[in-house]
């Protein structure tokens, strides 16, 4: 399996859109059970954005921010909260039980993760970490986490369509990363089952991006990233660029005050009982 690459100074060209359901998802996390000095596991924190938002909510907790990214996290020691401790480590199989936790939090991380078959043999997903992560919080404390949900959108239906043409899938092949999430009656369901009181929702934010290609410029900070990885050539990178940019300026056409870009989302909180 290829390496994805992951570039910070990318991700963060839309750092305030990016971070704003976040935001959202924090302003539903109830009293925690240590409220003065938390102690905060940021599982997938990235560039140390998402850590900056978390000092700012809780001024004097202790924040531990994991990310399997070496780039992003070089950025968010160098560039994040400060006070933050940052681990390098794959949340597949993190245990974040020694933390003690009084809040868990994923902010669009989650959709990277498989976990393997269920009980009946179909793909699980995410879903098998959840109830794992909730016994692991304090009685009382918090899971939060928000996913994209916008799989079914031109950004990535074009994008899936492309690497299956032929002169593509040659150079990429099936993608055992290609990211996925489930229906929020489904994250409701397991978060019950965990034992947790759980709340669940979903928003499309209808997001004006600026400038040229605008959208080509989101997804190489997320959803391209496997595909970049894959493409060592830079021919081939630009020519697939080329390609997708020309696929999304005809899905998301330009108006006259910048980009319309929908973008689906669902939340999640969790609180155990």
């Amino acid at each position: 399996m290829t390496t994805t690459h992951w570039d910070p100074a990318q991700y963060l060209r839309f750092a305030d859109e990016r971070i704003r359901p976040l935001l959202d998802l924090l302003a539903r996390v109830p009293t925690l059970p240590e409220p003065r000095t938390p102690a905060l596991l940021d599982i997938g924190c990235g560039p140390g954005n998402s850590t900056a938002v978390l000092r700012r909510r809780w001024p004097h907790a202790r924040i531990t921010g994991i990310d399997n990214s070496p780039e992003m996290l070089t950025t968010a020691r160098t560039e994040g909260e400060p006070a933050a401790r940052y681990l390098l480590a794959d949340a597949r199989t993190y245990d974040p039980a020694p933390h003690h936790p009084d809040l868990i939090v994923s902010n669009a991380t989650l959709q990277w993760l498989n976990a393997g078959p269920g009980h009946d043999g179909e793909p699980q997903g995410h879903l098998a970490l959840l109830p794992a992560w909730t016994a692991a919080l304090r009685p009382g404390g918090t899971l939060a986490v928000q996913v994209p949900g916008n799989f079914d959108a031109p950004s990535h239906t074009l994008l899936a369509g492309l690497r299956r043409s032929p002169r593509w899938h040659r150079l990429l092949g099936d993608d055992a990363t290609r990211p996925g999430i489930h229906t929020p009656a489904q994250y409701l369901d397991t978060l019950t089952g965990a034992h947790c009181t759980a709340d669940v929702w979903e928003t499309t934010y209808s997001t004006l991006l600026e400038g040229p290609d605008p959208v080509l410029e989101w997804v190489k900070g997320t959803a391209l990233r496997p595909v970049l990885s894959r493409l060592t050539d830079p021919a081939d990178q630009a020519a697939f660029l080329a390609e997708y940019g020309a696929l999304l300026r005809e899905a998301y056409p330009a108006g006259p005050h910048g980009t319309v870009f929908p973008f689906r989302r669902v939340f999640a909180v969790a609180v155990r009982r």
